[in-house]
């Protein structure tokens, strides 16, 4: 019984000296802060000194430490939220996945006749850092995401319990749009591209890996616009633009020229291009643009052309004197078109006074 006794003081002795993790398994997402509880027993005969914190991927006994009472090298990371008393309660902000494993803490204290006694408590707390994951489904199961469809974005947290569940919310672009579990969108347009990520409310650094929604759709707003302008002048140049929104761009462009009821194609480029524009160019034009979801037609533009067809007939009159008995008349028409007319006035030089010249 003797040695029983001795036993059971033994056992008392050395709870007198403990630490006490009242969580031995903490999970954390990343980006989120976390508190490890703590608490820790010695002798009354004694006061601490100092307190540390240290993780597993170091040596828990001896250092370096990621806290350390008596050094100002701590991350700010790192807070010691407890005392020297019997509080040693620990705070983690802004979890890495580096802080992932086994974290641990160790005391010193004094006696009253100046015996130093170290304790460290080896069981320690394991902490798990993981990611928000968000699933997104479709109920046509296509990889695209086409116009109309329909996809719902669920966030999972995967610390999770039945009886602690965390509370979501939802950003498009990195702007708040929704708060919940998941996030519906129904008879998708094109406004609902763009880069959704989800959060822990509690913890708005929480955020989730990106989910990029690209929404395809045919040509849409197709439309014509005319440089300078389509009251264009004779000898001029024009462009004709078309545009239009698709996703995938557009692949092929087609002009088309209505006159008097006839369609016929007139180019097949973004651009149509009159480097000298004829009154004949005149009428109405319209684009197609295609992608491989459709087509869509613009309306129909206007152009007109000023300047008048204008026949200039030129009689030049040569008296050639070939041994005074020959006369030849040579008659010139051209036909030009021109926004004005400018009377054309021929004067060469005359090798003889007699020779006229009459032009009109």
């Amino acid at each position: 019984w003797i040695f029983r006794l001795l036993f059971m003081l033994g056992l008392l002795l050395v709870q007198d000296w403990r630490v006490e993790y009242q969580q031995q398994h903490i999970c954390a997402v990343k980006g989120s802060s976390v508190v490890i509880p703590c608490s820790f027993h010695y002798p009354e005969t004694y006061k601490v000194q100092s307190v540390k914190w240290g993780h597993e991927r170091c040596d828990i006994y001896k250092g370096p430490f990621i806290f350390d009472s008596e050094s100002n090298d701590a991350s700010s990371r790192f807070q010691y939220i407890g005392d020297k008393h019997h509080n040693c309660s620990f705070k983690i902000q802004q979890v890495e996945h580096n802080d992932t494993g086994k974290h641990a803490f160790r005391f010193v204290a004094n006696s009253r006749n100046d015996q130093v006694k170290p304790w460290t408590g080896s069981v320690g707390s394991v902490l798990t850092v993981v990611n928000l994951e968000v699933v997104m489904t479709k109920p046509n199961g296509n990889r695209t995401t086409m116009e109309g469809d329909s996809v719902n974005l669920t966030c999972i947290n995967s610390c999770d319990s039945e009886n602690d569940v965390s509370a979501f919310i939802w950003f498009k672009n990195r702007e708040l749009i929704h708060e919940g579990p998941a996030f519906y969108l129904s008879n998708i347009s094109p406004a609902n591209s763009g880069n959704y990520t989800c959060s822990l409310k509690s913890h708005k650094g929480t955020t989730s890996e990106v989910i990029s929604i690209d929404v395809e759709y045919g040509p849409k707003n197709t439309s014509v616009s005319v440089r300078p302008s389509a009251d264009a002048v004779a000898g001029s140049n024009i462009t004709l633009t078309c545009s239009s929104h698709a996703n995938p761009a557009v692949e092929n462009y087609t002009w088309f020229k209505t006159n008097e009821q006839i369609t016929v194609e007139a180019g097949k480029e973004p651009e149509l291009y009159f480097r000298e524009i004829f009154p004949h160019d005149g009428g109405q034009y319209f684009c197609s643009a295609t992608n491989k979801y459709g087509s869509q037609n613009s309306s129909t533009v206007t152009l007109k052309v000023k300047g008048k067809l204008v026949k200039i007939v030129i009689i030049l009159v040569v008296y050639l004197t070939l041994s005074c008995h020959f006369v030849r008349y040579i008659l010139f028409h051209i036909t030009l078109y021109t926004s004005k007319y400018n009377a054309l006035m021929f004067s060469p030089c005359c090798s003889n006074k007699n020779e006229t010249l009459f032009s009109g």
